[in-house]
């Protein structure tokens, strides 16, 4: 029996390459013999890099950056000096999980932090970024990263301004004659799990902005700041990012990258698929296992378990979910090919509980998928 395990991280309890460690011991307890390929997905989100890192080739390298409001945080980057390649996710040095939730802020958040990685990564040889950037705690359009590497933004009066959510309204020319040399050669990748637009009500403020910290009066003021600072990237750069899907990732980090340095928007789902074979994989394969944190009728948009299904279907291989909790339109979701759902929690648990126990749960739910597999073939 060859079963495929290709999950998404469980955020704050399980990376993907250890998810699919723990469903590999859940299919030997039915079936001992059984080729297990594991191979650990993202989608742009947190685990990203985990999910690289699975990868041959890849060393693991650490710089001290700012973090989102300022304060050194030791953030990582992968870097396969063969391929000259550097991954990079955003949430190490702007995430959401490095601030206590009292302290969130994007009206001052900023991603220098990441542009800094970006400097270490350049440094180290890479001509080719990956950037995740999910999880982030900032809605800055990417200027902080940008003025790490060069870029100066200024108000009417020609004073320089500190990248952030807070300054977009006042910028009013961008001086790019700064920008390190290296970027006009880099390729640079943008992997991101949503493709909701820069502004609007679908935008960056205001559909991500409050899980921020972000009150509804503070929406108002950052998708202003966007507003105003996409008409400025598109007299600068000729590049209107107001429609562009995915253009507001992250705080609209995708929009900005892709006007200010030509940056690939890239279906973080799609990319990790290519990038662990997983089409290779599925030949032959008798079962395919995804996972995720939280499995809804949202799963189908860009998420990791959506794009396994998709691939599982098209190669007529069955395909079973497992997640931390099932949301609001699971049930549809065997239109993309999730044949069936499956929760890790057998009984009413607390979350803390929950995720103390991710790994043994986990192998507990697979072998019960597998348990039913098998049987669905016998009778």
């Amino acid at each position: 029996m060859k079963v495929v395990l290709a999950p998404n991280a469980l955020k704050g309890s399980l990376s993907s390459s250890d998810c699919a460690s723990a469903m590999a011991v859940g299919v030997r307890r039915v079936v001992p013999d059984a080729v297990c390929i594991e191979l650990p997905m993202a989608d742009g989100g947190d685990g990203m890099r985990d999910a690289f890192m699975a990868l041959d080739g890849f060393e693991l390298c650490e710089i001290v950056v700012e973090g989102p409001l300022g304060d050194s945080v030791t953030a990582p980057f992968l870097l396969d000096s063969e391929n000259a390649t550097a991954v990079i996710e955003m949430a190490d040095a702007s995430g959401l999980a490095l601030l206590d939730p009292a302290r969130l802020d994007p009206v001052n958040a900023s991603t220098v932090g990441v542009g800094q990685l970006m400097v270490a990564a350049l440094d180290a040889g890479a001509e080719r970024i990956v950037l995740g950037i999910g999880g982030s705690a900032t809605n800055d359009a990417a200027t902080g990263l940008a003025i790490a590497l060069g870029v100066r933004f200024l108000d009417g009066a020609g004073q320089l301004l500190k990248g952030c959510g807070g300054s977009l309204t006042q910028v009013a020319s961008i001086d790019l004659s700064g920008l390190d040399p290296r970027m006009t050669d880099l390729s640079l990748d943008i992997v991101c799990d949503v493709d909701n637009p820069f502004i609007g009500p679908e935008g960056a403020a205001a559909l991500y902005g409050p899980q921020k910290g972000a009150d509804a009066a503070t929406v108002q003021v950052l998708d202003a700041g966007m507003a105003h600072f996409a008409e400025v990237l598109k007299e600068v750069t000729g590049v209107d990012v107001c429609e562009m899907p995915g253009a507001g990732a992250a705080g609209g980090m995708g929009g900005g990258l892709h006007a200010l340095f030509g940056a690939r928007l890239l279906p973080g789902a799609e990319l990790m698929a290519e990038v662990v074979g997983l089409d290779t994989a599925l030949e032959g394969a008798d079962l395919v296992i995804t996972a995720e944190g939280r499995i809804d009728g949202q799963t189908a948009h860009g998420k990791a378990p959506a794009e396994v299904a998709k691939r599982a279907k098209a190669a007529g291989v069955p395909c079973v979910a497992i997640a931390g909790s099932l949301g609001d339109g699971y049930q549809q979701l065997a239109d993309v090919g999730i044949d069936a759902c499956f929760s890790l929690c057998a009984g009413p648990i607390s979350l803390e509980e929950a995720m103390a126990q991710a790994s043994e749960l986990m192998s507990d739910t697979t072998e019960q998928a597998v348990r039913l597999f098998i049987a669905s073939k016998l009778y």
